[in-house]
Order: structure tokens, then C-alpha cells, then sequence
């Protein structure tokens, strides 16, 4: 959201607001942007009576502006146009209802939650996760039984966002959800918890059909910070995926366990080179003695990141 300048002139807003009537659409278009333009909540009324235009355009740019504003007048106005008909109009104003701050205007989405459509529950749980509200929290929670898995995953969001310990039991629940969607928030959001629940239901997500669940669940192991959990990472090193290979490898790292050597050293020799950049940067935060002389193999590796991180891992073993 843009903050004005204390001395910058917009113009008057009533002056730019007559444009609203012309019966040119793209002069009524115009003036919405402009409106936008001056940073003036006092364009509030203007923009949100604009979402009801007749041309779609006007609609649309109007649904767009109102996310430069903040407040329950604006909120109102924009869980109006997120039911539009044109779905490119209902998509800026859910881009635009997410940008809200004030955590007031919970008061105007939580009524919404319950909305016939689909789109428009997964777009208000959406906004209400930026609000960090915690009168949003039993909502979310009933949410988690949608039948729509986009309103499941935006449920998870706003049960996450919040970083209760009484809510696992509902994140390691979607953690199961039919829909790799859901899993994925749902395995994210537990990083914000250290503890071995958390690091158990993401040790079992690294056997999820769907490999962006399994990197998510070693990149939340890693932030959760629990050691009993070292050798379910290592077993899954052997990941058919990179990306999963390199957030493992991280999070190897990060919990600096030196069982986990002898299987990181075969991935200095990975295809990829981020996967063989982080096996040494794992290997150096680990700081066994053991694998200098795996990295010394790998000092003149072709790549120029990953000898730099050789480097870097040998200085942190020491002299020999």
C-alpha cells in the first residue's frame, strides 16, 4: 500500500471523481486510476462504488486500487466484487483483499467464510491469514473439512500464520489431506513449532508421493530442529528429485549430525551442482574430520559455487 508524501498535491478528489460519470468507460476508467493515485482515503467511496460499473474494465481497475487502501470500508467493498462475474475482476479483488493490514476488518470477512462459492471462502481465508487474527482461528479450523481444497489450503494458512502450539493437532491432520496442496501448507506451516510432533508428522511426509511435500518436510525438519529425525532424512537422500535432495542436505546441515557423513560424501559427486554445493556446505557445518578427505577429492569440482563451498567446508575442519 502506497503512503503519501506530507507535501505532495493529488488533486481534488471530488473534482476527479465527476469522471466516474461520464458515459465513457474509458474515461471512467481513468478516473479510478487516478482516484488510486492520490493516496486519499477520501477516494474510498468513490472506488468502491466504482466496483458496481457497468463495464468490466472500470470494475477491474476499481477492484485493483482499492488494495492501495486500508480498512473495513474497503473490505466491505471488495468481498462485494470478489463475487463479480468476471472472473478477472474477482481475482484482482482477492489479490486486493489479501493486501489488507487492519485487523479490524476481520470483523467484515469472517461472516464471508461460510460464502456459497468456493473461490470467495478461499479468497476470504486468504485475507484473513494476513490478519493474524485470532477470532479467525475456529473458522480455519471447520474449514479443514471443505470439500474445495483451495479453501483447505488457505484454511491451513490461517491456522499456521497464527503459531499455536494447541493448533498441531490440526496442521499434522491436513498434513494427510487428499490434496498435495493442503499437505504442502500444512507441512510448512508446522516449521513453526519445535517440537517432536511437528518433526514426526514431516519425517512422514518425506514419503509423499508428491515431491514438493517431501522438500517442504525436510526444509521444515531442519527449521524444527529435532536430531531423532536425522535418519529419516538420510534414508531419503537418495530422492529421485534434486530439489528434495538439496533441502535435505540442508537440513542435515543445519542439525550438524556427523552419523550423516558417510551418506552425504556420495553426493559430493552429484549430477547436479546445487546438490553437490550443499553436501559440502552440509559436510562443513558438520565439521567431522572424517570428510576432509572426501572434499579434498572434490576441491577442483567443475563448478565454480561448489569449490568455493569445498573451500569453505575445509577451512571449517581445520588444519589437518
Amino acid at each position: 500500500m502506497r503512503h503519501p508524501e506530507p507535501f505532495e498535491d493529488f488533486g481534488d478528489v471530488d473534482e476527479i471523481a465527476r469522471g466516474l460519470s461520464s458515459s465513457d468507460a474509458s474515461v471512467r476508467r481513468l478516473a479510478v486510476i487516478e482516484l488510486a493515485e492520490t493516496s486519499n482515503s477520501a477516494a474510498v467511496s468513490f472506488l468502491s462504488r466504482a466496483t458496481a460499473d457497468s463495464s468490466s474494465d472500470v470494475r477491474l481497475q476499481a477492484a485493483r486500487a482499492l488494495g492501495e487502501f486500508d480498512g473495513s470500508d474497503v473490505a466491505e467493498a471488495l468481498v462485494q466484487a470478489v463475487t463479480d462475474p468476471v472472473p478477472d475482476v474477482a481475482r484482482a479483488a482477492a489479490d486486493s483483499l489479501a493486501e489488507l493490514r487492519d485487523p479490524e476488518v476481520s470483523e467484515v470477512l469472517l461472516p464471508f467464510v461460510s460464502h456459497g462459492s468456493s473461490f470467495v471462502r478461499a479468497a476470504i481465508f486468504r485475507a484473513l491469514k494476513a490478519l493474524q487474527v485470532n477470532a479467525s482461528l475456529s473458522s480455519a479450523v471447520v474449514a479443514l473439512a471443505d470439500s474445495d481444497a483451495a479453501v483447505r489450503a488457505q484454511a491451513v494458512g490461517v491456522i499456521g500464520y497464527l503459531k499455536r502450539l494447541d493448533t498441531l493437532p490440526s496442521l499434522i491432520h491436513a498434513s494427510k489431506d487428499a490434496s498435495a496442496s493442503v499437505r504442502l501448507a500444512a507441512i510448512s506451516a508446522l516449521s513453526f513449532a519445535r517440537n517432536e510432533l511437528a518433526a514426526q508428522a514431516s519425517a512422514d511426509a518425506l514419503a509423499d508421493d508428491d515431491w514438493q511435500v517431501r522438500a517442504a518436510a525436510a526444509e521444515t525438519i531442519g527449521r524444527v530442529g529435532s536430531p531423532s529425525t536425522s535418519e529419516t532424512l538420510i534414508r531419503s537422500l537418495d530422492d529421485s528429485y534434486w530439489q528434495v535432495r538439496q533441502k535435505i542436505l540442508q537440513s542435515l546441515g543445519r542439525l550438524g549430525t556427523p552419523d550423516a557423513v558417510p551418506a552425504i560424501v556420495p553426493l559430493l559427486a552429484d549430477d547436479v551442482p546445487s546438490v553437490r554445493k550443499e553436501a559440502a556446505a552440509a559436510l562443513g557445518e558438520i565439521s567431522e574430520p572424517s570428510a576432509r578427505e572426501a572434499l579434498e577429492e572434490h576441491a577442483l569440482d567443475p563448478d565454480p559455487d561448489v569449490r568455493k563451498t569445498v573451500l569453505w567446508a575445509l577451512n571449517r575442519l581445520g588444519p589437518d
